[in-house]
């Protein structure tokens, strides 16, 4: 069984350390590159991100390959290579400013081109129905040529593939122009077949309804499931001449992963390839099909969730068009003999939305093409199955499950933290990095005085090291004993760095107050890109840019707090930030991250978490206990409450002092006092559409702010939380996530055999008994 992970979005970062620590060769490669008189950690920096992603749904993408090569699964990563990733942001004057991002320009050592298994991918055209069956003719044609990166398990001698399809014109493309004349533009037209892999979109939790997009997600998905049938069909005795004709075994062999609604198409795309090109009866191919996909998804914003025009469907591709409805038809009649008269349950399980444009509802598309549907996280899986697709889950609970996220313990603690890593190997052996959830030893040496000094001391160590990074980049002097207090994820509404800002407001405002009070120093560290379409977003950079420009400058309030906006987060700078981060931000409203993996990475790099009860918080707080969190604000039942009875955020405002102070603050100049109405956009959009409701959880999270302050003045106390956090992040290890989905909906157990090294002779390796000695 083979197992294909389809994603729009692979956010690798850096390959080079990642390579050699699975491979096992990091001293080595470290000693041969100091003896030619280089330095390993300059070497790295010059590394590129392949920053082919916008956040965490690419990154988990990334995890996830991780995971299947280190448990000996048989998986391929599929999705697009783009020429330009995830734009660089650049801050001028407070403001983002987005760069292309050229990330190819010096090529990339890591991919192989495979000229040899390019394939045609169709767009456009008409379809032609005879007694034969249905054909789609006149199309035109570009072709996916594919990339391969090598993808390294752990110590286990396991390499598996990741394949990005680049879209190339055929050589004939537009040769109708060629007959006027006109050549030049003919050559010149070639690049609108090529534009298909030229950029990503950065959009994170939202919904472009672009053509261009949804060519990229049909590409995709064309080219793979074409790959897929093709090794489907080779006989298993490596003859590359198609064998196979009989699809029964399909789904036994083939086990297909939509993550999220992007690669949807490849449901009619492989209903088509079987009943137009295999010619199988609609109800075989229907069955194989369900039996062959699983959906994850991942938001239950509404703006989020794919709704492609049915007009614009039916011009791209007019033969899925027909299979959609025709899927959608037998699905409605189904619905409908099971709850006659029911019309509003139709409506609103049909796959195309009525009413103004006719859209497609690609999330019910891949719920019912599916044989498994799952959220990211416990909280967000309930919210999937009782409200967001209720009905769904109601015909059929057993196609809904949870498979809650994880991260990579590679990358996000022995790469990016070694010395934390090798503080854990040595209370409790090297084992753990395959199997975190021995992480629970740790809870031994809770009150060993010895390794709490030495926990602080790594944290210290990483903060001292990171602050010489943020005095050569931003010119601003950090205390490096300070708390640093970081908030790094995409910028949205729904994940409140706008609360943020506003406790940093409020403290600044106590500072000035009463100077000789006690205040626990911190240095707030916030980072992250906004959609560029996103005005909103794009507000609240300017306007913690703005704040950290006062709370910079003020002499009145010297080291004590230090505000910094970390230009251009990505995956190498996370590498960064996290190991030296003293308390996480996960603050969103209750009831809107799906899961989050941030979270993660800060627990396990010794990081406290200030959060509500969201996402995976709600998990991290029931492994470690919620007195090792700190846990605030409105939980999803009173969030629900408080839609029903109406948010008014004026309330808040006239009866909280402090919250007032700060609004009134940005709301006349003083933090922009250039342009005094600056920032009326946001305090507008506060006080009327704030749909996540962050003066409803002022109060809360400023209390539970003090309660942080206060343990850290307590080292000692601190650090002992901070080890019961490290020893309890062991369930997130995304090693956990992908033996759930390969137990419970691929179907394949992974293996640990370590396959031998490649010097070695594979007869020798197979007469060798387990201790070694020949048999």
């Amino acid at each position: 069984q083979r197992i294909y992970y389809l994603s729009l979005e692979f956010y690798m970062g850096r390959t080079l350390q990642n390579t050699m620590i699975n491979l096992g060769l990091q001293n080595a490669c470290d000693e041969a590159v100091y003896q030619l008189g280089l330095d390993m950690e300059e070497l790295e920096e010059i590394e590129e991100d392949a920053g082919l992603g916008n956040g965490g749904l690419g990154r988990l993408a990334a995890c996830f390959l991780d995971s299947m090569a280190t448990l000996g699964l048989a998986a391929y990563g599929y999705g697009i290579r783009y020429e330009y990733g995830i734009f660089n942001q650049k801050i001028r004057d407070g403001w983002q400013v987005e760069e292309a991002d050229d990330w190819l320009r010096h090529g990339n050592p890591w991919e192989k081109a495979r000229p040899e298994y390019m394939l045609p991918v169709h767009f456009y055209g008409r379809v032609e129905h005879s007694a034969s069956g249905a054909k789609w003719i006149d199309t035109q044609v570009v072709l996916a040529l594919p990339y391969d990166t090598p993808v390294p398990g752990y110590m286990n001698n396991t390499v598996n593939t990741m394949r990005l399809w680049s879209a190339r014109a055929p050589n004939d493309f537009n040769l109708r122009d060629f007959n006027v004349g006109d050549y030049i533009q003919a050559v010149l037209d070639r690049n609108l077949a090529e534009n298909i892999s030229r950029v990503l979109y950065p959009n994170d939790n939202f919904f472009e309804g672009k053509e261009l997009r949804l060519k990229q997600e049909y590409f995709v998905v064309a080219g793979t499931l074409q790959d897929i049938i093709r090794r489907f069909k080779a006989s298993k005795f490596g003859s590359t001449d198609s064998v196979r004709t009989v699809f029964d075994s399909f789904p036994d062999q083939v086990a297909i992963q939509l993550n999220d609604t992007h690669p949807a198409m490849a449901i009619p795309e492989l209903m088509r390839i079987f009943v137009d090109i295999e010619k199988l009866p609609w109800d075989t191919a229907w069955d194989i099909t369900k039996q062959t996909f699983a959906y994850t998804n991942h938001t239950v914003l509404p703006e989020a969730l794919e709704r492609w025009p049915v007009d614009l469907v039916e011009k791209l591709l007019p033969r899925h068009l027909q299979i959609i409805y025709e899927i959608n038809q037998r699905h409605l009649d189904h619905i409908a003999s099971l709850f006659p008269n029911d019309v509003d349950r139709l409506r609103r399980m049909s796959l195309i939305e009525e009413g103004g444009i006719k859209r497609i509802n690609m999330a019910h598309l891949c719920i019912v093409g599916s044989h498994a549907v799952n959220g990211v996280a416990k909280i967000h899986s309930e919210i999937v199955k009782t409200q967001v697709f209720e009905d769904f889950a109601a015909l059929e609970p057993e196609k809904f499950q949870n498979k809650t996220n994880g991260i990579t313990p590679r990358r996000w603690l022995l790469l990016c933290n070694p010395g934390l890593a090798e503080l854990i190997a040595e209370k409790i052996g090297e084992d753990y990095v395959r199997d975190l959830s021995q992480l629970t030893k740790l809870h031994e040496f809770v009150d060993d005085d010895l390794f709490i000094r030495e926990i602080a001391k790594v944290k210290q160590e990483n903060k001292v090291k990171f602050a010489l990074y943020l005095e050569k980049e931003y010119k601003v002097k950090i205390n490096p004993s300070s708390m640093f207090d970081v908030h790094v994820k995409r910028i949205h509404e729904y994940k409140r760095q706008l609360m943020n800002c506003l406790h940093i407001i409020t403290m600044y405002n106590r500072i000035r107050r009463d100077p000789s009070k006690l205040f626990v120093p911190r240095t707030v560290i916030i980072g992250g890109k906004a959609a560029p379409g996103y005005h909103m977003a794009k507000m609240i950079i300017k306007l913690i840019n703005a704040v950290a420009q006062v709370v910079n400058n003020d002499p009145m309030v010297g080291s004590k707090l230090k505000v910094i906006f970390l230009e251009n987060y990505r995956v190498s700078l996370a590498e960064k930030v996290i190991p030296a981060t003293d308390l996480s931000e996960q603050i969103s409203t209750a009831g809107t991250e799906a899961s989050g993996t941030g979270n993660m990475k800060f627990m396990l790099n010794g990081a406290l978490t200030i959060g509500t009860m969201d996402g995976a918080n709600v998990e991290m707080a029931e492994e470690a206990g919620e007195e090792n969190l700190f846990i605030f604000g409105m939980r999803v039942e009173d969030v629900t409450e408080l839609d029903r009875k109406g948010y008014n955020a004026q309330l808040y405002y006239d009866r909280l002092p402090e919250l007032k102070q700060a609004v009134d603050q940005i709301k006349s100049g003083f933090f922009s006092p250039k342009d005094p109405n600056l920032f009326n956009d946001v305090v507008n959009m506060l006080f009327h559409h704030d749909r996540f409701k962050v003066f409803a959880d002022y109060e809360a999270y400023v209390k539970c702010q003090e309660k942080v302050s206060e343990l850290y003045l307590n080292s000692k106390a601190w650090t002992k939380m901070v080890i019961k956090n490290i020893a309890a992040a062991g369930k997130f290890s995304s090693d956990r996530t992908i033996k759930e989905y390969a137990r419970d909906i691929w179907h394949v157990e992974p293996s640990d055999l370590k396959i031998p090294p490649p010097n070695e002779p594979r007869d020798a390796a197979q007469d060798k008994t387990p201790n070694g000695t020949a048999a």
